[in-house]
């Protein structure tokens, strides 16, 4: 076997593998006694049939399937032993000469093969990121939100600002008719009309006025699409059913345990510190998020780097098989540039910093994922073994893609964290009503 890899410019090669018979005969020959030992063909029994005459009935697939094995096995074991940095993998050339499997004993395969080359790291540049500040309007919101989510519906004789309104609407000069729910909070003009309102009362209102000409909330109320909703328009009626208010929840015992379990907040100032250090922890994962993605873009702008364009937009339409036509790729290939130069940063600050992601360390995030979802904060005793099933059953998913797909994510937030450390982060106190209404 002859493998040869030639440079014809800084980040393109030729890949050129010669087989000779040596190389695979033996190899073919074993495939043919194992097939041998378990094919039916009528005549023979079971484990009885000749391996010339398994030979000459399937030699020839046998044949192609253990050259293409082997392909892959030694190409494979060229490039991590010589450390090819690859972009992908090598791609067979357009122009192979036509193969005669009857008869050829040599083989000659060549391919196109996209070149990494090796990059710095941009690690002096300085990113921005945030320290949040709780502030007065930020807290007396999360405990509007949670009387309100806790609270107890009651039904009311007459609605006031703030109510839900259930009844059935009409169109005035038209066909639709439904039952619905109005939130008055979202009645943008003549909120007078639905306060005060009782049992059989009729609003007759514009609808497209009163909801402020707003297609999401002509679909909330009305159950249609935002697309049918588009060109609804004119006077509407309301016929009132029943008026829904929700009585906020006291700050009471049964409200601590509720959200923090049986007897871990007993006091409204414990209740006050515990509430204060959720939202905070909140906005302190999302502002390493925005920290992360400020990272990302930093490096991959300020990185510099050399890249196959050609064999790249090649490959992806190789890799997904034809999905995508060459027009899109060219459309979003700026983005796949970005993300191709992104996964080089990463394997870089990998390899420099030996950082690695073990099995327990798998196993686990996914755990603290599923009791995430339960809303457990932690794993009782006796469900212990059946957590470690339905985690394990999970990641070994989808042909232990969820397995990959966690592991990535792990070795991910390593480097980002890595990062963090070698940068310099510039950072910028803000309140949290400010980091709400920044735009991501």
């Amino acid at each position: 076997m002859n493998i040869t890899l030639n440079q014809t410019d800084s980040t393109n090669a030729q890949l050129k593998v010669v087989l000779e018979e040596a190389d695979y005969a033996q190899k073919v020959d074993q495939q043919v006694k194992e097939f041998s030992k378990k094919a039916q063909i009528k005549g023979f029994r079971p484990g009885k049939v000749p391996a010339g005459l398994v030979k000459k009935m399937y030699g020839k697939s046998i044949l192609v399937e253990q050259i293409n094995k082997t392909l892959q096995e030694e190409i494979s074991k060229y490039i991590r032993e010589n450390d090819v940095k690859l972009l992908g993998e090598p791609l067979p050339e357009n122009d192979q000469p036509e193969i005669d499997w009857d008869n050829q004993k040599t083989f000659e395969f060549t391919y196109q093969v996209g070149l990494l080359p090796e990059i710095n790291l941009p690690l002096d540049k300085s990113v921005e990121g945030f320290k949040v500040e709780l502030d007065k309007k930020t807290i007396d919101e999360a405990y509007e939100n949670l009387k309100r989510q806790f609270g107890k519906t009651i039904n009311p004789e007459t609605s006031e600002q703030g109510d839900f309104i259930s009844g059935e609407l009409k169109q005035v000069d038209g066909e639709f008719q439904s039952k619905t729910l109005i939130p008055t909070s979202r009645v943008v003009e003549g909120q007078d009309k639905f306060v005060g309102v009782k049992a059989d009362d009729v609003i007759r209102f514009d609808i497209r006025k009163t909801f402020g000409d707003d297609n999401a909330a002509l679909a909330h109320v009305t159950g249609l699409s935002k697309e049918a909703v588009a060109d609804l328009n004119g006077e509407f009626e309301f016929i009132v059913e029943k008026i829904n208010r929700t009585e906020p929840a006291e700050l009471n015992q049964e409200l601590f345990d509720k959200l923090f379990g049986k007897d871990e907040v007993k006091t409204e100032e414990e209740f006050d510190a515990k509430i204060r250090e959720t939202i905070l922890e909140n906005y302190e994962r999302e502002a390493d998020n925005l920290l992360y993605r400020n990272i990302i873009d930093t490096l991959v702008d300020n990185v510099e780097v050399e890249l196959p364009t050609e064999f790249f937009k090649r490959w992806i339409q190789v890799t997904n098989e034809g999905k995508l036509t060459a027009e899109q790729i060219e459309e979003n290939f700026d983005q796949y540039v970005r993300e191709l130069k992104w996964s080089m940063i990463k394997n870089k600050v990998v390899e420099e910093n030996e950082l690695k992601v073990t099995n327990e360390e798998v196993v686990e995030a996914t755990k603290e994922k599923m009791l995430a979802q339960f809303n457990m904060p932690e794993v009782p005793e006796e469900l212990m073994e059946s957590m470690n099933n339905y985690a394990q059953q999970y990641l070994q998913q989808d042909n232990g893609r969820n397995y990959i797909n966690e592991y990535e994510q792990l070795l991910a937030e390593k480097v980002l964290a890595k990062l963090k450390e070698k940068m310099t982060v510039v950072e910028k106190t803000i309140t949290s009503e400010d980091f709400r209404n920044m735009s991501f």
